[in-house]
């Protein structure tokens, strides 16, 4: 067989880099449901493993995969994409200065003033993508991370990756980037200069709306990256062997996928921007996007999945929601089945997103029938 670094990324997922069961040779490696590992007589571990908390052998193949997507080091699996983030913030030294972008999974942003209202971190934003801003709160030799959501969620803002990692590392500060929206198949933050990326691989890394997981993908094995491994095995916030495998499975249609969402919702947002009573279209795939530029730049194959637009205002936003027909009123993205949200809707009184920005989803269906079914809700 081929070396893996002579074959396309979308051949190495397809053959999930050719795993397979080494007893009985099964294309498909197995699901290891098993909790504790024989020692032999000398108590060693002659299996490589002692405890599924962090060593199952049904994650190797998914960590294997998304690290040479990535042109990584090492990849981790964790129980969620929030799992993963917390871990890469739990692991600064008590009071360090982070730097997070205006617009961020909201979740995520919620838990980081939490901890900063109690003295765990000290916080400050940037509007997403704007560098000069970014120089302005950084501090250097303070500064200890800068996160990245490039696009973001859900405003689709666009940051300049190598830009942000020169501010970033100018200053002493280490770069994470959250690739989520994009998708190694789209964008590869750590050959841009970024030290770690992670993704929510609950979305399109999986893609079926079946799994929750998530997964950190470094640069290179430092001090900081050994930390988050022995923290993930403390803690024990690891996938289940059966989502390791569902992930798996996922993962090798992920460049399928990735490229049908991304064309269609090309075409969505080109759409949604000649309906009269939309008045503001969010898709970096637009030439009138503020991000276009530098999202032609980082971005290959497309521009993901995700459109976001605004209508006249909040009572609007929630009308046209609830009369979508084909998109399916549901909190999540990156799945075969296209969904929509108003967001100020879910987030609440919290949000900082427009109250009228309503959150698009693309799935795989015919673009035709999407297309239909917002051009109903949007004109009844």
């Amino acid at each position: 067989m081929p070396k893996h670094s002579d074959l396309k990324p979308s051949t190495v997922t397809a053959q999930a880099m050719g795993a397979r069961d080494p007893t009985t040779r099964a294309i498909i490696p197995p699901l290891i449901a098993s909790a504790p590992y024989e020692r032999s007589s000398d108590g060693s571990y002659p299996g490589g493993h002692s405890y599924t908390r962090d060593q199952n052998p049904t994650y190797k193949p998914c960590e294997k995969l998304l690290a040479h997507l990535e042109k990584g080091h090492e990849a981790l699996l964790f129980s969620s994409g929030m799992a993963a983030a917390v871990t890469v913030f739990e692991n600064l030294p008590f009071g360090a200065h982070v730097v997070i972008p205006e617009y961020m999974y909201w979740t995520l942003r919620l838990w980081l003033e939490e901890m900063s209202r109690k003295g765990r971190f000290v916080l400050d934003s940037s509007p997403n993508g704007d560098l000069d801003a970014l120089r302005e709160v950084i501090r250097p030799g303070v500064t200890k991370l800068v996160w990245v959501e490039t696009p973001s969620n859900p405003t689709c803002a666009i940051t300049d990756i190598s830009g942000t990692v020169e501010v970033a590392h100018q200053a002493g500060a280490r770069v994470v980037v959250d690739g989520t929206i994009a998708t190694p198949v789209i964008s590869r933050p750590l050959e841009l200069g970024a030290d770690m990326v992670m993704h929510s691989a609950t979305k399109q890394l999986n893609g079926h709306s079946d799994v929750l997981a998530g997964v950190l993908i470094t640069a290179c094995d430092d001090e900081d990256w050994a930390n988050i491994k022995q923290d993930r095995s403390i803690r024990g916030a690891v996938i289940g062997p059966f989502e390791a495998w569902l992930l798996l499975r996922g993962l090798r249609t992920l460049f399928l996928r990735v490229a049908k969402a991304s064309e269609t919702a090309q075409q969505i947002a080109e759409m949604l921007v000649e309906v009269p009573n939309v008045t503001e279209v969010f898709y970096p795939g637009l030439a009138l996007h503020r991000g276009h530029d530098v999202a032609l730049r980082q971005m290959h194959g497309g521009f993901g999945s995700i459109v976001s637009f605004r209508v006249d205002g909040y009572n609007e936003a929630s009308r046209v929601v609830r009369a979508l027909r084909v998109f399916r009123n549901a909190t999540s993205l990156g799945g075969v089945e296209s969904l929509v949200e108003h967001r100020a809707q879910v987030e609440g009184l919290q949000t900082n997103v427009p109250e009228d920005l309503v959150r698009l989803s693309v799935g795989i269906e015919d673009v035709d029938d999407l297309a239909t079914d917002l051009k109903q809700s949007l004109m009844t």
